[in-house]
C-alpha cells in the first residue's frame, strides 16, 4: 500500500506516516508516482488549522508535486503512462475568473494533497513539464512560481524598464526575482539577512535593503525615482503601508501573503490620492500554468532550491526548516527516485 503523510489532528508535529489502500482509477483520472513535493507557507497554515474555517482531518497536506504518469483512465487524453507531470493547485480552474466551487477542489485542503508516493487525481489537475527541468525544480512551480508569474506578468503587467519591489526571499520573491528579469525589469528586494542580500545580488536584483536596519520604503522610492511600478506583497497587514509608499502613483501592489503581524494601521489615504491598486491574487488558471511552464522553459529558469529533505517521513523536518526563515528559494521533500 502506498505511503502518505497525513494530519489526524492539527499540527506540524501530528503530521504522521501512514500506509492506505491504492485509490481507484476512474475513466478521467490518472495515476500519479510523486517523485517530488515543495512547501508552501500556506501548507504551515493548513497544518496548523488556521488557513480557512472549515478545514477537515484527516488531511493529506501540500498541493505542489512533480512525477511520473502510471496509468490513465479510458476517457483520458492529452497525456499517458510515462510522461514527466507536475500538479496544478485547483483542478477545477481551467482557464478564465477562479469560482467558488473551483476552490472546493484545491489539493492540499479542503482536498486532499500530494505529500504521498502515489496519487490518482483529474487529469486537468496534471500538465507535462520541460525535460531540462528536475522533478525537485518542476515542484516548486505549480504555486510559488505560478503565485510570482501571475502577480508580474498579469496583475502588474510588468514590461522592460519597470521596477519592481520583493520583500523577503521564500519561494515566491526568489521566482519572482527569476520571472521579473528574464521580463526586463529592474528589482529591489528586502531580507532581514545581509547574508541573503548578497545571494539575491548574485542572482541578479538591482537594489536591496535590510528590512530590520533600513527605512526601506524611502530607499526603494529614491531609488526607482519616484516609486516602483509593483510590489508583490507577502506580508500583508505588517508591511502594506511600507509597500504603499514604496510605490509610485498608479502602481500596484499585489498581496499574495499575510506572512507579517500588523504594525500599525494602513493609511488608506495614500491608495486613494494616488491612485494605487491593490490587487489580491490566489495562484492562477490551468492556461496560466501551461503559459508560465512555456515562458520558464523558453527561458532556461530553474527554480532556486534551498534543500531537498530526502524520504516521506522527512517532511516534519522540512516543515521546521521552513518555519526557521533560514530558507532562500524553495523547501522541497524528495519522495522518490
Amino acid at each position: 500500500m502506498p505511503l502518505v503523510m497525513a494530519i489526524e489532528r492539527f499540527g506540524v508535529g501530528n503530521l504522521r506516516p501512514d500506509h492506505r489502500p491504492a485509490e481507484r482509477l476512474g475513466p478521467d483520472l490518472v495515476r500519479i508516482d510523486v517523485k517530488a513535493v515543495s512547501l508552501n507557507y500556506r501548507d504551515v497554515l493548513v497544518v496548523r488549522g488556521t488557513y480557512a474555517a472549515g478545514l477537515s482531518v484527516p488531511l493529506i497536506p501540500c498541493s505542489d508535486s512533480a512525477g511520473v504518469v502510471l496509468e490513465v483512465g479510458d476517457a483520458v487524453r492529452g497525456v499517458a503512462p510515462g510522461d514527466r507531470v507536475c500538479t496544478h493547485m485547483v483542478p477545477d480552474w481551467q482557464h478564465g475568473r477562479l469560482e467558488p466551487r473551483m476552490r472546493l477542489t484545491t489539493l492540499g485542503g479542503p482536498a486532499q494533497g500530494v505529500l504521498c508516493e502515489e496519487r490518482v487525481l483529474p487529469s486537468s489537475a496534471v500538465l507535462r513539464i520541460p525535460e531540462t527541468m528536475s522533478f525537485e525544480e518542476a515542484a516548486c512551480l505549480p504555486v510559488a512560481g505560478l503565485t510570482a508569474w501571475c502577480a508580474l506578468a498579469r496583475a502588474a503587467q510588468i514590461e522592460p524598464g519597470s521596477r519592481v519591489l520583493l520583500l523577503g526571499t521564500g519561494g515566491v520573491s526568489i521566482m519572482a526575482l527569476q520571472i521579473a528579469k528574464h521580463l526586463g525589469a529592474q528589482v529591489a528586494v528586502t531580507s532581514s539577512s545581509d547574508a541573503k542580500l548578497a545571494r539575491v545580488q548574485a542572482l541578479g536584483a538591482d537594489f536591496t535593503a535590510n528590512y530590520e536596519r533600513d527605512p526601506w520604503a524611502d530607499m526603494v522610492r529614491e531609488w526607482s525615482g519616484g516609486g516602483v511600478d509593483a510590489v508583490v506583497e507577502v506580508g500583508g497587514p505588517g508591511t502594506l503601508s511600507n509597500s504603499i509608499k514604496a510605490t509610485r502613483d498608479g502602481g500596484a501592489v499585489v498581496l499574495i501573503g499575510v506572512l507579517a503581524p500588523r504594525t500599525r494601521p494602513t493609511d488608506l489615504t495614500e491608495v486613494l490620492m494616488r491612485q494605487i491598486r491593490v490587487h489580491g491574487l490566489f495562484v492562477g488558471s490551468r492556461a496560466e500554468l501551461e503559459r508560465y511552464v512555456a515562458f520558464v522553459d523558453s527561458n532556461g529558469i530553474h527554480p532556486v532550491i534551498d534543500r531537498v529533505f530526502e524520504g516521506l517521513t522527512s517532511a516534519r523536518h522540512a516543515f521546521v526548516h521552513l518555519l526557521t526563515g533560514r530558507h532562500l528559494g524553495k523547501v522541497v521533500i524528495g519522495v522518490s527516485a
